[in-house]
């Protein structure tokens, strides 16, 4: 009697053979993923808000998936250095970054080119906090409320600047959408992360800044500037006495909002595996604790919501950047 072994042609026999001992080693890896360390691309500088944020996440997904989770950060152009690096990465699962409204949602209508392509670019996998912005100014500026320093802005076109962490992230269009909507003529002075900007409001080089909570509290709680309003719809309970712009601008709303992200073409094995991951880590009371002694809200939506809401906040703000006359070339 023929084996069934004998009726295999040779060839096709070890040409398979071969083939499967020659696939990629994702495919042969997703079974255990991570099983190596994981590359997460910051694209802005250490030392701010995004950064402190990151490590928090990084260090509770290095405990849920017993692989090391690696926070580098690749600051620049408004977090679109840092995006284009992730955007040019392998779709293997260990280099993934940290994305969100500056370079997925505000980026596409700043610019008038980018290195990448938004959404084909990249996966999304999961949303992972939301932040509104504090409004500070340096202690000369002689206004304690937003209608003094509206008044005193339209008083004095063109005379007094704001900082931001760059071109097209929320602190820029935080201060964008104040402009249009106060009626007033401040100057935008972009610099390379949140940190550097703040140093210089607090040597006087530039008045006042639209900086995220957790880096305005920094200065604000010792008296270092003075702290006049969120930019979220409502008052955030980590600071309940400073009061909402939309109190003074009703319909001011800006929030910074981040996603784990990942280049085009990720394995769904894999993004099913990290976004299960994700929803624990944002999930676990112990981060979102900590996410909240820094005024953000820990945030877990399916790779299909994440992309779906990244298209809504484009179309959003696409109008308000237009309006602002903001735009890079």
């Amino acid at each position: 009697m023929t084996s069934v072994r004998a009726a295999v042609p040779r060839r096709a026999f070890v040409g398979g053979l071969l083939g499967a001992l020659a696939a990629p080693a994702i495919v042969r890896a997703q079974g255990t993923y991570p099983n190596k360390t994981v590359r997460y691309i910051n694209p802005f500088p250490a030392g701010g808000a995004t950064d402190t944020l990151s490590r928090l996440f990084c260090a509770k997904l290095t405990e849920l998936s017993g692989q090391q989770w690696v926070v580098e950060n690749r600051g620049g152009s408004g977090g679109n250095v840092g995006m284009d690096l992730l955007a040019q990465s392998a779709p293997d699962g260990y280099t993934l970054g940290l994305g969100g409204i500056a370079s997925h949602a505000i980026a596409p209508t700043l610019y008038a080119k980018l290195p990448f392509k938004v959404p084909d670019d990249f996966t999304f996998i999961s949303t992972i906090w939301s932040l509104p912005n504090m409004l500070v100014v340096n202690l000369d500026m002689p206004v304690k409320t937003v209608p003094e320093l509206i008044a005193f802005l339209q008083k004095n076109p063109g005379k007094y600047s704001y900082a931001s962490a760059g071109n097209g992230t929320t602190l820029h269009l935080s201060g964008e959408l104040f402009k249009v909507m106060a009626k007033v003529d401040i100057l935008h002075v972009p610099y390379r992360g949140a940190a550097p900007a703040m140093q210089d409001l607090l040597a006087g080089q530039v008045h006042m800044i639209f900086d995220n909570i957790p880096g305005a509290l920094a200065v604000s709680r010792p008296g270092k500037v003075r702290a006049l309003g969120v930019t979220s719809k409502e008052r955030t309970p980590v600071v309940p006495d400073v009061p909402a712009i939309a109190e003074t601008l009703p319909g001011f709303d800006i929030n910074s909002w981040t996603t784990l992200t990942g280049p085009a073409k990720l394995p769904p094995e894999i993004v099913a595996r990290l976004s299960e991951l994700a929803k624990k880590a944002l999930e676990s009371e112990d981060l979102k604790a900590k996410f909240f002694d820094l005024s953000a809200t820990a945030v877990w939506r399916s790779p299909e919501a994440t992309l779906a809401y990244r298209a809504s906040e484009e179309a959003r703000l696409a109008p308000i950047i237009k309006a602002s006359g903001a735009r890079v070339d």
